[in-house]
């Protein structure tokens, strides 16, 4: 691709082309579209008795045969090749005519019709084609007697059918009107309209002349081919042959050099076309307006969205070149970002199985005018942006987020159209009978003229008065203080200049309004992403090596940029950073250093961003969510208009050609096939170039090829990008050749490896993400995780699994083929399981398979049950859709850790998927099936609570057993005990619980993660003493059994005298060797808060610590608590348990007061609390006996005596130790816990109740308590409610 260059970067056009009738070979059915048109129409009727008629139907002979499809050919083109462009005859042929040769009569002619279309190839560069589609008088006499059989056939089948009773096979003519069952009145208008003659009716075909040019000259290449058919058409033969005039645009106009303007001769008049400078936003040549007049401004931004998130993209339309323009317009209105995936703006008929790939994808699907969208099959739609243009209508996939700002930026683009007196809203009037596109100038629809401002302000048109959303605006643009008459001013010049405008003036006005809404939108961009650069990731490796491991780096700091970003953009901007759009763009950052190596659009992007960073100098303005409009639009609007006004360069005139006598002659009405000796060549010596530019234009453009939207890879660094990004979509794009089914094959085959690669990168990345710190360690890149992120890579897997699902789908059903595939197993297995016999055995079927619990007998685990699952779901309210259904139980399946085993056995189901998937689906892969499942089984590894922390307001089903002591049992206990619930999200209340079961199973809303039980007894009865071992909690749809440890009595004297306790539980771990190994543990070790408990069963079983190994367990509760605030705010677990849990701080300080203590008769127990108790009688005396100490001492004081009174007095019966607890919760909250150690050491109750050895006697050690203690001061520490119910400090 690169030997070519010079000439390759200085032609205009590469190729003219030729399409339509070969009348050598015929009439020949395009099978294929056919095929495609007969089975969509088939598709609605066979649905019920789900089969397909055979294909050798495919010619569907049901249709009339004007309505057919035919093969077209190319018939040819010049020159033969060129070595930068080779010529590809399928892909050319099929995009000039994507639906093959129509035929018409006399009666039903059309004017000729102009679409442009996009060749790319697999490397990602692109060529442009233009065609100019017109209709042909048919001369072979073969061609039309072949019609006149074919149409014999046609009605005798037609009579046939007429004549028998009608049967569900309706003819259903996807082509024109549908006519259901021809009533026998509709035959005379039927034959009529398509009926052929031969002996009345002219026959007409159609063809095409195109221009394919290396860019995007839309404007210009349409006056080229409307010129040279009117010159056949018209009754004078134009001045020259019409190979001069090609021969010119092939080989004499060269492409204008970047920021020029070039003027070059047509048939009957001047073609200007000019290209932006390397400073200024790539070259883009289709009309804005027309798209937001066809969509409206609101739905262009959904679509915008869509666009960027990467989620599939389908244009819907009767007319190929809206097709194009809605395509271009929104890829082009990315920048700086380019669509990486599927790119196919028009889809040829034969190709419409393309929409079954299970990638990201942009594509335009051409309607037949008749169908609505019910009667549009398509693959998938879990994830699907439908744009039905020609009805002014978007479909989107569900929760999309906003676009950061969407109103201000709806303003502001609205107000721009505004300045053009265009409507914001879609404007049906541009649909009326296409009457201003037949009249094929696209200009005309920015002429203000025909908009009816014909004089006064621009804004008092009949148009704008009808529309109350302009005159909202109208209001809005007033009170912004843009002056409406200065716009008007604005036309007026316009109009004066016109004698000096190289092109007319709806040229210029399109212009000037397509860079006006590009720079809004590229000036978002630069706002958003101002210091990008801070947060690109440098690879530490040279750069082979970085592209050798490409696919596991990370290129971008993601949490620390998220982090500095306004609230609302969040979810929008979670979710584009992850797409490979993002990560192309940065891998180009990181691949450029120097201003010389970067691509166009790469320059174009920094150099505003510093633009702004100057004008900012990182004022705070930059970090808030402040709406900045565009101020660059003046310079972009000048410089095209002093290319227009000031013509750089004018190419040679068209000549006549070294040409034999009587060449170049045709008849008038055809377009002739043209002399390929004088085309098949450019001329020997490049004079033109010489003559007719200067030589700085070759200068520089071998670094420029690049530049606007070439994309010649013929670069290194694009090669190794495009291999570098090549991660998830191993097929970039179609091959438009004749699909045979081995290519069809080949094409599945590389979807497979796709599919497979994605979800291997993707769940390697979950995986780094949720290990969070521990990966970083282990060297797996970047650092955290927040909660928006987490959501957005499990949206992000729930639409990989969607597009694995809907690969290969033999019928789709619903927009989901994920939910669908289970509601059919759902009704396989209740069908199988509603045998006479009843419910058969556990343990025949592996579904019932249960689940062991280390709740032991206590709490018998849940099934584990795919379709309990489903129903869990299906009795969610809340979730209304399909795709909401397989998303919710994705993640329920996640936060049970039973993806992989649940799809297993979904997929077991062989007979099942068989049906339901055709034979290259991926589900059919077997090995590739396997490898999917076993990567998904690696999200067991870590916790999710995916579906607990989203789903926050559904009711659950919680199950509670108590479980007393097996020693001193509970069996003559007479009071009534009650329980209440704590999670992260809510409450329960106070919940009685029947003394004689011990459990009770209630529904309340979502509690979130279970943190705390508080349970208590109401004393009443003879025996009102009660030793409980555990409490334990089971959220019955996700299953996770909490357990917590008490090991206490309640009652009036024993213990503490507690009759109500405060519990903090843990997430029981339910696999089964925990479970095994748990059982070897000796019971001490598992429960550390054993410890206290065992002084009132036997008081000399009391475990000893040593001064060291208390110092070590205040080190590690403060550690923890140290560390759980140095998480990010998501990923942070329960504080409660890290104060009142199992070695927690309470726990900890216990073993510092417990140290040394004097313990006094044998069975009768002094608990800390009572020491704390005397200290504070102690310290309230001297307070009163007003002893001289100081300031400071007595602030001390005063604290503590105040928080002893308040809990002294709460009307809660918490028990000694739940006392101290609290006091240690608020001590720690209130950051006064240092004083309070320091406070109690000098105090001279201690060295009443202390031995000399104790840990409180030690003044180094107690120093060293104390800065370890000082170490929280810190930490804002926010107690659960639980912890400090009934204390008002």
């Amino acid at each position: 691709m690169s030997t070519g260059f010079s000439s390759s970067s200085s032609r205009f056009a590469d190729y003219f082309v030729i399409c339509g009738l070969d009348t050598e070979s015929g009439l020949e059915p395009d099978e294929l579209s056919a095929l495609c048109q007969y089975i969509q129409a088939t598709k609605f009727r066979d649905v019920a008795r789900g089969q397909l008629a055979g294909a050798e139907e495919g010619e569907n002979f049901e249709q009339s045969p004007l309505r057919r499809t035919f093969k077209s050919k190319v018939l040819a083109h010049y020159p033969d090749n060129v070595e930068w462009n080779p010529f590809d005859q399928d892909a050319v042929g099929m995009l000039c005519m994507p639906k093959g040769l129509s035929f018409r009569t006399q009666t039903d002619i059309r004017g000729p019709q102009f679409h442009s279309f996009i060749i790319t190839r697999e490397d990602g560069s692109r060529t442009y084609g233009f065609a100019l589609t017109f209709f042909e008088e048919v001369t072979s006499k073969q061609i039309c007697s072949a019609m006149q059989t074919l149409y014999h056939m046609h009605n005798a089948e037609q009579y046939d059918i007429l004549h028998t009773p009608p049967t569900p096979r309706s003819p259903e003519d996807t082509r024109s009107t549908p006519h259901q069952l021809l009533a026998a009145p509709s035959l005379s208008r039927l034959q009529r309209f398509n009926s052929y003659d031969i002996s009345r009716d002219t026959l007409y075909v159609s063809k095409c002349i195109c221009l394919i040019t290396p860019m995007g000259f839309a404007h210009a290449c349409r006056r080229v081919l409307e010129q040279l058919h009117q010159a056949v058409t018209s009754p004078q033969p134009p001045p020259l042959p019409l190979e001069s005039y090609v021969y010119n645009v092939l080989y004499e106009v060269p492409l204008p050099p970047a920021g020029r303007s070039l003027k070059f001769s047509g048939v009957y008049g001047p073609v200007v076309c000019q290209r932006p400078s390397t400073a200024e936003l790539p070259l883009f040549d289709f009309p804005l307006q027309e798209v937001f007049e066809l969509l409206g401004v609101e739905n262009v931004l959904q679509l915008f969205t869509c666009a960027l998130l990467e989620i599939q993209i389908l244009l819907y339309s009767q007319y190929y070149q809206r097709l194009m323009t809605v395509a271009e317009s929104i890829t082009a209105l990315m920048f700086p970002f380019q669509w990486q995936h599927v790119y196919v703006p028009i889809l040829p008929a034969s190709l419409l199985h393309f929409l079954d790939a299970p990638v990201p994808y942009l594509m335009g699907l051409h309607s037949n005018g008749q169908d609505d969208r019910t009667k549009l099959e398509l693959p998938q739609e879990a994830n699907l942006c439908f744009v039905d243009i020609d009805n002014h209508f978007i479909e989107l996939p569900e929760d999309l987020p906003q676009f950061p700002n969407k109103l201000e930026f709806i303003q502001e683009i609205s107000e721009v159209l505004l300045a053009f007196g265009i409507s914001s809203e879609a404007n049906p009037q541009c649909s009326d009978g296409q009457s201003k596109l037949r009249g094929f100038r696209s200009g005309d629809m920015a002429s203000d003229k025909r908009n009816g401002n014909l004089a006064g302000s621009p804004l008092n048109s009949y148009l704008l008065r009808e529309n109350q959303t302009i005159a909202r605006l109208q209001a809005l643009v007033k009170r912004t203080g843009v002056s409406l008459e200065k716009l008007d001013v604005k036309e007026d010049t316009s109009t004066n200049k016109d004698s000096k405008v190289h092109c007319d003036e709806e040229e210029l006005k399109k212009h000037q309004l397509n860079i006006h809404v590009r720079e809004v939108f590229a000036n978002r961009f630069t706002q958003m992403f101002s210091d990008y650069e801070v947060f690109v990731i440098q690879p530490s490796q040279d750069k082979e090596a970085w592209f050798s491991n490409r696919d596991q780096m990370q290129n971008f700091d993601k949490a620390s940029f998220l982090s500095d970003q306004p609230e609302p953009y969040l979810p929008f901007l979670s979710r584009f950073l992850e797409t490979q759009m993002f990560a192309s763009f940065i891998d180009s950052k990181i691949l450029c250093h120097d201003d010389e190596d970067k691509e166009h659009t790469l320059r174009v992007f920094d150099s505003r961003v510093d633009k702004i960073r100057m004008l900012n100098v990182r004022t705070p303005t930059l970090r808030t969510s402040m709406y900045q409009k565009c101020t660059n639009i003046d310079e972009a609007e000048k410089a095209i208009e002093m290319r227009l006004y000031k013509i750089d360069h004018t190419a040679l005139h068209p000549h006549l050609l070294d040409m034999k006598i009587g060449q170049g002659r045709y008849e008038p009405g055809f377009f002739p096939h043209l002399q390929s000796d004088v085309l098949s060549s450019g001329p020997t010596s490049n004079k033109w170039a010489k003559r007719s530019a200067p030589a700085q234009w070759r200068r520089k453009d071998r670094q420029k090829q690049h530049t606007e939207h070439l994309y010649l890879d013929n670069d290194q660094r694009e090669k190794y990008i495009q291999e570098a990004r090549n991660l998830g979509t191993t097929l970039r794009q179609p091959k438009l050749s004749d699909l045979s089914p081995s290519v069809i094959a080949q094409t599945n085959w590389k979807f497979v490896e796709g599919l497979l690669k994605e979800c291997r990168n993707k769940t390697k990345r979950m995986l780094v993400e949720k290990m969070g710190r521990e990966a970083v360690e282990l060297g797996h890149g970047e650092v955290s995780i927040t909660g928006v992120e987490e959501n957005t890579l499990i949206a992000s897997l729930c639409d990989l699994l969607e597009r694995i699902w809907s690969h290969g789908l033999q019928v789709k059903q619903g927009k989901s083929a994920l939910w669908s595939h289970l509601l059919h197993y759902q009704e396989s297995k209740e069908k199988r399981d509603a045998t006479p016999a009843g419910l058969s055995p556990p343990g025949i079927i592996h579904d019932t398979e249960r689940r062991k619990s280390d709740a032991g007998c206590a709490m018998p685990p849940l099934k584990v049950s795919l379709i309990q699952d489903m129903r869990h779901i299906q009795n969610i309210s809340e979730i209304k859709t399909d795709v909401g259904k397989a998303r919710a139980w994705v993640r329920l399946s996640m936060e049970k850790k039973l993806l992989s085993r649940h799809l297993k056995q979904l997929l077991s189901d062989h007979e099942l998927t068989k049906k339901l998937y055709k034979r290259y689906a991926f589900l059919r892969c077997d090995d590739e099936k396997e490898q999917f499942l076993y990567h998904l089984l690696s999200f067991n590894a870590v916790d999710y609570f995916c579906f607990t922390n989203v789903f926050t307001t559904i009711m659950i089903p919680y199950h509670v057993v108590i479980i007393p002591s097996k020693k001193l049992g509970g069996s003559m206990f007479t009071a009534n005990p009650w329980v209440c619930v704590s999670g992260e999200l809510a409450e329960t209340g106070v919940l009685q619980v029947p003394k004689n079961t011990l459990e009770i199973t209630f529904e309340c809303q979502n509690l979130g993660k279970l943190t705390t039980v508080q349970m208590g007894h109401d004393n009443s009865g003879l025996y009102a003493k009660w030793l409980v071992e555990c409490v334990m909690v089971r959220n019955g749809i996700t299953g996770h059994t909490y357990k917590f440890p008490c090991g206490r009595w309640l009652g009036k004297g024993v213990d503490d005298g507690s009759l109500e306790r405060i519990l903090v539980g843990e997430l029981a771990t339910n696999t089964t060797e925990t479970e095994d190994r748990m059982c070897r543990t000796p019971p001490m070790q598992q429960s550390p808060g054993m410890m206290r408990r065992f002084v009132t069963i036997s008081p000399n079983s009391k475990p000893k610590l040593n001064t060291g190994q208390i110092q070590e367990g205040v080190g590690e509760a403060i550690n923890g608590i140290v560390k759980h605030f140095h998480k990010p705010e998501k990923e942070r677990g329960s504080l409660t348990l890290l104060l009142c849990g199992e070695y927690g701080l309470v726990w900890a300080l216990e073993q510092v007061f417990q140290h040394g203590f004097k313990s006094p008769r044998l069975f009768k127990n002094v608990f800390i609390w009572d020491f704390l108790e005397k200290a504070q009688v102690y310290f309230e005396s001297t307070e009163q006996s007003q002893m001289t100490q100081d300031e400071n001492w007595q602030m001390r004081v005063r604290h503590f005596c105040h928080f002893m009174r308040a809990i002294n007095s709460t009307p809660r019966n918490i028990g000694k130790d739940g006392k101290f607890q609290m006091l240690v919760c608020l001590g720690a909250r209130d950051h006064l816990l240092h004083h309070w150690i320091a406070l109690l050491a000098e105090c001279p109750i201690t060295a009443q109740m202390y031995e000399d050895m104790a840990l409180l006697k030690d003044h180094s050690l107690v120093n060293s308590l104390i800065r370890v203690l000082q170490t929280l001061q810190e930490f804002n520490i926010t107690l659960e409610a639980s912890l400090v119910k009934g204390i008002g400090i």
